[in-house]
């Protein structure tokens, strides 16, 4: 799920400022052929575009499976408990020490932790074991002509094209997730075009078949995208219950050492670098888990959109490196899909941006959220309960 869950932004790479780039819609046969004559217009030869295209198809599935992702509507506690599992974690610490000579090398030129990508190894494909079964070319030029987010998946299908020249893409028996992304960890060609790492020196990427191919360009990536060196990520902490919850949240950082004095602390052990700036992140509101999220954590945004993958993903990483279960806590009930679209409705109405009445909880609900229960004299802790919607 390289960037491509509840995709918001712009992917890394191969942009045009030609005009059948903003094209989408309309006839499947007309739009391939577009894309024919802006690759024309690129410098590729007519042998390998007609090679690259030749057997490019319409999926109906991919489009289903772009409409059906209801699993981000559970909250933190359910949604982590459904991805990290013993066995998960069992064969990430296998993992960790079969591979241990590629993560010594990532951990030496990138300083990324070894948990942060077995984290994403594990979510995005069982540690390589399912990589997904949609064609990527399909895929690609099927989101492509979707006129829901050409921006993103146009260029994607011009970054698959040059993967083709350089003999790692197949546009016949490349498969893949849904939304075009490949390999063990699921990149998308934007990104592999302009990021992966030869980690086996064998003169190929191989992300779908070579650990340290993936995990290296893995890493790359994080770096490239402002990734600190040895930084943690994410702590559990407790949390006093006077702390001001219009403050909480990803939108506001302070140090450490500011937390601390507000009586903020590390469920186990020390809170580490404090002079970093860190927020207080409260994913299921003041009653439910509580965690100190670090600079390094915005960049796991890059790598996904969905704040609650994210976090989940952010905690299993440090699960695999030693972090106790987290503290469930009792949070109060949250809403379900169906009220929590109600609830943006209202939101909306009442002038918030909140991306859509899609029924998940993203950054901009919470916001709307957080501001809404701060001018109704609730606790604002970003969480949207019944009460919140009943005084709406």
């Amino acid at each position: 799920m390289w960037r491509n869950v509840l995709v918001g932004c712009c992917v890394l790479g191969l942009s045009t400022g030609n005009a059948l780039a903003q094209q989408c819609g309309g006839d499947f046969g007309q739009f391939v052929q577009a894309l024919r004559i802006e690759a024309a217009q690129r410098g590729y030869d007519r042998d390998t575009i007609d090679t690259f295209f030749r057997h490019a198809d319409f999926d109906q599935r991919t489009l289903d499976a772009d409409r059906r992702q209801g699993v981000f509507t559970l909250p933190f506690t359910e949604f982590s408990r459904r991805l990290i599992s013993q066995n998960r974690i069992d064969n990430g610490r296998r993992n960790a020490e079969r591979h241990s000579a590629i993560f010594d090398e990532v951990e030496r030129r990138f300083g990324v932790s070894r948990g942060i990508l077995l984290a994403f190894w594990a979510f995005e494909t069982d540690f390589g074991a399912f990589q997904g079964d949609f064609n990527t070319l399909d895929s690609l030029v099927t989101l492509a002509h979707d006129c829901r987010r050409p921006d993103l998946f146009r260029p994607e299908v011009f970054a698959a094209l040059e993967l083709f020249t350089r003999g790692d893409f197949d546009p016949v028996t490349t498969q893949g997730a849904w939304a075009g992304e490949i390999g063990m960890v699921q990149m998308l060609p934007a990104d592999i075009v302009n990021h992966a790492v030869d980690g086996d020196g064998d003169g190929h990427i191989s992300l779908q078949t070579s650990a340290a191919d993936a995990l290296l360009s893995g890493a790359n990536i994080l770096s490239s995208l402002g990734w600190r060196p040895d930084e943690p990520w994410l702590v559990e902490i407790t949390i006093p219950h006077d702390l001001d919850w219009f403050d909480t949240g990803i939108h506001t950082t302070k140090p450490v050492s500011t937390w601390a004095g507000l009586g903020v602390r590390a469920r186990d052990g020390q809170l580490p670098m404090q002079n970093a700036a860190a927020s207080v992140i409260l994913p299921e509101g003041r009653f439910g888990p509580a965690f100190l999220a670090y600079p390094n954590f915005s960049v796991l945004f890059e790598w996904n959109q969905s704040f609650t993958y994210v976090l989940t993903a952010a905690y299993f990483a440090t699960r695999l490196e030693g972090a106790p279960v987290f503290d469930a806590r009792t949070p109060e009930p949250g809403l379900s899909r169906e009220e929590m679209q109600a609830l943006q409705r209202k939101l909306e109405a009442r002038g918030h941006d909140v991306g859509g009445t899609t029924g998940i909880l993203g950054a901009r609900t919470r916001a709307a959220v957080r501001t809404e229960q701060q001018r109704l004299g609730l606790p604002a802790d970003a969480w949207p309960t019944r009460a919140l919607l009943n005084a709406l």
